[in-house]
């Protein structure tokens, strides 16, 4: 694979910054770029941006509402969206569930629920972890039992997920659901489409340190979803369910997001002085910063290799873009701190809120990185903690 842009590659990637630089609201970039807190208006309203001009979902076939992009080329778009500043696009619809409804899905799925995906009609989350599951993903309690009456098909479901990310804006949920019991856990799984307003769903916050609502639990109490709504086969969920985990794991080296922060991380250090000089000149802080990024360009360099497989689901090397990305994103966060010294230290959730005249930080560059440092602790769990990527790792790759 040749890994250096042509000059096709280079006027792709013009016409693509053209394009953030008069489409991209102002506010929302300066919410991104000043580490503010997000609301739903303000990721529906990029989402539906891109999907005016039909870029929302860059990975996606032709056929479904795709660009038809080469993987270098989304690459690239995802490389200038992080350096100008974008929201991020939720990943639950158009990353997570409909891969796995394009290629297990019926044809009714596909035409009912991917065009809501696109235009965002439907926000979803993910229904996998549990209470007392821990790593163990096959160990899901939940139980989906199935049921025909007057009304036709349709399975009961009983349970509890947590840390259910933004779920409070959720229309529609995947979930991994227990449908046999008598078997080994793996074979007895399903993998079920909810609709979060149904009867019977309830969602409760879990506030965080940092006062921040972005997770939940979600409870079932005999709710009620058509047999119509389950992807694939009964008991087949544990397929379906890493095939969605590759495609997670490889957006969360978010490689594009960790090369703007180092440049934050460089005017953070240029700006702070040691002994007299700036602390990007300190012979121990430079060597931790070039460390750190020439970790970053090796996993650019990986991503594309992995891009590169067009047309192929990711496979264990996800596991490999995971432990590495997340890495990575913590060592920024923990020599922001550094740079930022007792700057840092204050934690201000009115600055987060964007009421920086309110704010008690002396700083505007430091004033969220307290913030920024504790949230991203969370990395390495999510998605698959990073021990069991490295157990996935040694056996599916080193073969050990």
């Amino acid at each position: 694979m040749d890994l250096h842009y042509s000059d096709e590659d280079l006027a792709f990637r013009d016409q693509v910054r053209a394009f953030l630089d008069s489409h991209l609201p102002k506010d929302l970039q300066a919410k991104v770029l000043q580490h503010l807190r997000l609301d739903k208006d303000d990721f529906v309203r990029w989402h539906r941006i891109l999907a005016r001009q039909g870029w929302v979902a860059p990975a996606w076939p032709r056929e479904f509402g795709g660009p038809g992009w080469t993987a270098l080329q989304r690459h690239i778009f995802e490389e200038e969206c992080a350096r100008a500043g974008t929201p991020r696009i939720m990943p639950f619809g158009i990353d997570m569930v409909a891969p796995v409804i394009m290629a297990f899905g019926s044809q009714e799925q596909k035409a009912r629920l991917l065009p809501r995906i696109l235009s965002c009609e439907d926000w979803w989350c993910q229904g996998y972890s549990e209470p007392g599951a821990g790593s163990d993903l096959a160990s899901v309690k939940t139980t989906a039992v199935r049921h025909l009456d007057a009304d036709g098909e349709h399975y009961i479901v009983n349970g509890q997920k947590t840390w259910t990310t933004l779920a409070q804006h959720a229309d529609m949920i995947f979930c991994l659901v227990r449908t046999d019991a008598s078997v080994r856990k793996q074979e007895g799984i399903s993998f079920l489409l909810i609709d979060m307003h149904a009867p019977g769903v309830t969602v409760r916050p879990i506030i965080m340190l940092d006062e921040d609502h972005e997770v939940n639990e979600v409870f079932f109490d005999n709710v009620r979803v058509p047999a119509a709504n389950l992807v694939g086969e009964e008991n087949r969920g544990w397929t379906y369910a890493k095939y969605l985990l590759g495609h997670e794991r490889t957006g969360i080296a978010a490689v594009g997001r960790s090369k703007r922060e180092l440049g934050l991380l460089k005017r953070l250090a240029r700006r702070e002085h040691k002994n007299g000089r700036p602390l990007l000149e300190d012979p121990l802080f430079a060597a931790k910063v070039a460390a750190l990024e020439i970790e970053l360009m090796a996993l650019d360099m990986t991503v594309l290799r992995v891009l590169a497989q067009a047309g192929k689901a990711p496979g264990p090397e996800a596991s490999v873009l995971k432990v590495r990305g997340t890495d990575i994103q913590q060592m920024l966060t923990e020599l922001m701190l550094e740079a930022a010294g007792p700057m840092a230290l204050p934690f201000d959730a009115a600055y987060l809120e964007g009421e920086q005249e309110h704010s008690v930080a002396g700083d505007d560059a430091a004033a969220p990185l307290a913030s920024y440092y504790f949230n991203y602790r969370k990395t390495s769990i999510y998605g698959g903690s990073n021990e069991i990527q490295r157990g996935i790792i040694s056996q599916m790759i080193l073969g050990l």
